[in-house]
């Protein structure tokens, strides 16, 4: 048969081959593997056949996939689809496993959970977005690769329901570290991700391979704060130091909040903002996501939020009048400087917020003065409304 080797099949090709005919088009590529076979390697001959290999494939995808005119926007299993523009960017369909050709191809990418696929898979398509999981569902599975066995899953893929085993026949089963499920070659490509369970409990940050769900699952939930140490495993903090110092600093500036969102100068110059991708480090000190602990891990938090701790209370302590004026006066040794709750040489009465200096505090076994004060003047106001 002839391969028409010097003509362009992206327009119509002339001769004895007609490339409209997709059988013809089938026969014509087989031809064309067994020709690249026979010619001498490196050969100028072969390279040319490998190019024409390329450009039958192309035009074949081509009549199998027409362009189309397509909605820029669909809306399947909360997936919200949007019609990609690119067409030079190489991608991957989640659906059916081979290459999108941006070229000739149309596709669409959910802005959700970017998934991608072709037009012509999304009506295969049998997950639901994973961004409505994380938002009705904001949680991580805390046990570490919680396997239940493949028998229990009926040697199936637990996403599509493949038959799958671990001899590979007739589909290769991966496990999935954060799920503890098996799933098949479509639906686990070896990706890797940090599992939370694996940092909660071992303090261990090395990837682990995980299904394509998993992967876009904690992709999504990373900067999400939901995980209570103190609550899930408060052992942690006797054995990794860096989260005492981290938990001292958040601490310390849930402190120094209330100066600012009562100054003028604090407010102007949106002080707060400093944290606005943390914004949970201004609401509490006991919740993390994962990403602060990859962060803590590194080291990268800790010099960035004691950067921010020393912005702050330079505010407060030096450059705002108005804040040093809210600082107090030890007054069980009435000496010293200015004192701030925040200062590492200082203790709070829990029950007034007063600040004393720590060595002042503690040694003294009397009650709080200023709660003691408190106390006789609720009294005397007692006394005369009776």
């Amino acid at each position: 048969m002839d391969l028409g080797l010097a003509e362009d099949h992206f327009s119509r090709p002339m001769g004895s081959f007609v490339a409209s005919d997709i059988e013809q088009l089938k026969l014509a590529i087989e031809e064309c593997k067994k020709l690249i076979l026979e010619l001498p390697e490196h050969s100028e001959r072969q390279k040319d056949t490998v190019v024409k290999l390329i450009h039958l494939r192309l035009k074949l995808q081509e009549l199998k996939d027409p362009e189309e005119d397509e909605p820029n926007l669909r809306i399947l299993l909360e997936h919200r689809f949007s019609k990609e523009k690119s067409k030079s960017v190489k991608q991957t369909c989640d659906k059916c496993s081979t290459i999108i050709w941006g070229l000739i191809q149309t596709w669409y990418t959910c802005t959700g959970c970017y998934y991608r696929c072709h037009s012509k898979c999304m009506n295969m398509i049998t997950k639901p977005c994973v961004r409505s999981k994380v938002s009705h569902q904001s949680e991580y599975e805390l046990s570490i690769c919680p396997e239940i066995g493949l028998d229990r899953q009926d040697y199936r893929c637990a996403e599509c329901r493949t038959p799958i085993s671990l001899r590979g026949v007739p589909s290769e089963a991966r496990q999935c570290d954060y799920t503890g499920q098996y799933y098949c070659m479509t639906c686990h490509w070896n990706d890797t991700a940090i599992v939370p369970a694996r940092v909660i409990h071992n303090w261990e940050f090395e990837p682990r391979k995980v299904c394509r769900s998993s992967m876009r699952y904690l992709a999504l939930m990373i900067s999400r704060p939901v995980l209570k140490l103190k609550e899930i495993n408060p052992l942690l903090f006797n054995f990794v130091e860096e989260l005492v110092e981290i938990r001292k600093l958040r601490q310390d500036i849930l402190l120094m909040k209330p100066y600012f969102i009562t100054c003028k100068e604090a407010m102007e110059a949106r002080l707060l903002l400093q944290l606005q991708d943390r914004q949970h480090f201004v609401e509490n000190d006991d919740m993390y996501s994962l990403q602060d602990l990859i962060d803590i891990s590194s080291g990268r938090l800790s010099c960035s939020l004691t950067e921010i701790h020393t912005t702050f209370a330079k505010h407060i302590k030096l450059d705002c009048e108005r804040c040093q004026a809210k600082g107090f006066v030890c007054e069980l040794c009435k000496e010293g400087d200015i004192l701030f709750p925040f200062d590492s040489h200082t203790s709070v009465c829990h029950e007034c917020s007063a600040v004393f200096h720590r060595d002042c505090y503690y040694d003294n076994s009397t009650t709080c003065p200023r709660c003691a004060r408190m106390t006789e003047r609720k009294q005397d106001d007692d006394v005369k409304d009776a």
